[in-house]
């Protein structure tokens, strides 16, 4: 993986070249390692190659090597899919200019760790419905689970995390498949999983992740006793016209959960 620049390590190494320092510690991985980088007025230097200062440095972009320039870590297909830095680290991601993943209390890692906490991973079988940049999962792994099963359906997505160093590599415990949950869900077993995390898009993007069939696909395919936390966000009941975490606390009961809104989603149990 090349080197990885915000606008934070843009102003640190221009500042420092523009003060004629030789030499600078910084990070090129957002935030995972910190490495000594040499600078002098054409460039800077590390990991036996040079690189050129950034002409131009936008805010709220991550810039990637391309192997012979600096590129925004951006993609347009059907919809422009952005990496985006925060002020944390690890970064998250855009969809046409919505937020992915929540960032304005703490890191979206650590936001994963406290979710994934209520499934409890260790030594069980996981299902992660909307794989996005990988979080749930990594903090699965790392919580000893036995296997992670996660589905990913935008592959630019899954180009993102391979450029991104906070996103897990699908390999040992976690099994990552570019698909579409809703409509591979009906080929996966009965009882097959102890737990289930389920963060999908907001609802006006993929209202069929939010459905009585899918629910009912969910309790169909997790243990007895299993958990589950869904991610519903906090929309704004008063603009969108609709209590999004009532509908889906509502739908998982009838589908055969005990289930309760807490904080940004819901946390539920199979009967």
């Amino acid at each position: 993986m090349g080197p990885l620049l915000t606008l934070r390590e843009h102003t640190q190494l221009i500042g420092a070249a523009r003060a004629g320092v030789s030499m600078v510690e910084c990070s090129l991985d957002l935030g995972c390692t910190v490495v000594g980088v040499e600078l002098d007025a054409d460039g800077w230097h590390w990991g036996g190659r040079s690189y050129p200062y950034l002409a131009c440095c936008k805010e709220r972009t991550i810039y990637y090597w391309d192997g012979e320039e600096f590129a925004p870590a951006a993609r347009y297909t059907d919809a422009l899919i952005k990496l985006v830095p925060t002020e944390w680290g690890p970064p998250t991601f855009e969809i046409d200019g919505i937020k992915m993943l929540p960032t304005a209390q703490l890191s979206p890692y650590e936001d994963a760790e406290r979710k994934v906490a209520w499934v409890e991973p260790r030594g069980k079988v996981i299902l992660d419905t909307c794989g996005g940049l990988g979080y749930f999962a990594a903090c699965c792994v790392q919580g000893g689970a036995e296997r992670v099963f996660s589905f990913e359906k935008n592959p630019e997505v899954l180009w993102l995390r391979t450029l991104n160093p906070w996103s897990p590599v699908a390999e040992g415990p976690l099994i990552l498949e570019c698909g579409d949950i809703s409509e591979r869900i009906a080929a996966l077993p009965d009882a097959a999983f102890d737990a289930i995390l389920h963060d999908p898009p907001r609802f006006g993007i993929a209202g069929e992740l939010y459905s009585q069939a899918f629910y009912d696909q969910l309790a169909r395919v997790i243990k007895r006793n299993g958990r589950l936390f869904h991610y519903t966000g906090s929309p704004n009941k008063l603009t969108s016209g609709r209590d999004v975490p009532q509908e889906v606390t509502r739908r998982l009961r009838k589908a055969g959960f005990t289930a309760e809104p807490h904080g940004d989603g819901i946390r539920a149990a199979k009967v």
